[in-house]
């Protein structure tokens, strides 16, 4: 194999071995898909996000973040808040049986609203930037003039994974015509985010 090829294959298997868990953003990408709402917005956000943080972190943006801890400080206590206040939302709805069929039951989310909650969900993660920019650019570092190569398998293994996720879960759909999966997911959506908030809160305060 070519070692551009070997840099982009290397790339592509660190980042989806990365993004394919359960996470706050897949939770949020994996409703809209199965709601098929704003779902191309959706997507696109994740993965231009995805794309601009490991550019950074291939252009060397990794050891600023590893100098900045307030910085870290700052986006963990924000990104908690952010979180609890979306599982208690969750939690609302799947206690809710009027807002168990969205389809059905519930107005559709603007698009403003839910690019701003898919950026919120992206950009007050710490472990976005920890996974991309940490983590990937310093692994891009070590291919040194293949580094590109290695960033760009990265940057294909997001799209095939967000765009997977989000058009893939209409499969899933007539599953979900029953009010029970709408309360399941909704309720498990409402753990993530929770269990996710907590050691961010405990980093931000104990930063």
């Amino acid at each position: 194999m070519p070692s551009t090829l070997l840099a982009a294959a290397s790339g592509l298997g660190l980042s989806l071995s990365l993004i394919v868990a359960i996470g706050a953003q897949n939770a949020f990408v994996l409703r809209q898909g199965l709601r098929a709402e704003h779902v191309a917005a959706v997507v696109a956000v994740c993965l231009c996000s995805d794309v601009a943080l490991i550019t950074a972190g291939t252009a060397g943006a990794g050891a600023l973040v590893t100098r900045a801890p307030g910085l870290l400080t700052v986006v963990c206590c924000a990104g908690a808040a952010f979180l609890v206040l979306y599982g208690l939302m969750a939690a609302r709805r799947a206690t809710r049986p009027s807002a168990l069929v969205p389809e059905e039951n519930d107005r559709r989310a603007g698009l403003a609203i839910t690019v701003t909650t898919c950026l919120a969900l992206t950009w007050l993660n710490p472990h976005v930037y920890l996974d991309t920019v940490v983590l990937l650019g310093s692994l891009a570092a070590t291919w040194d003039d293949l580094r590109w190569w290695f960033a760009a398998g990265a940057a294909i293994g997001s799209a095939v994974w967000f765009t997977g996720l989000g058009y893939g879960a209409r499969l899933l759909r007539p599953v979900f015509a029953r009010p029970t999966a709408w309360r399941v997911l909704d309720a498990v959506i409402a753990v993530v985010m929770v269990s996710l908030a907590v050691p961010l809160a405990v980093r931000g305060v104990g930063g």
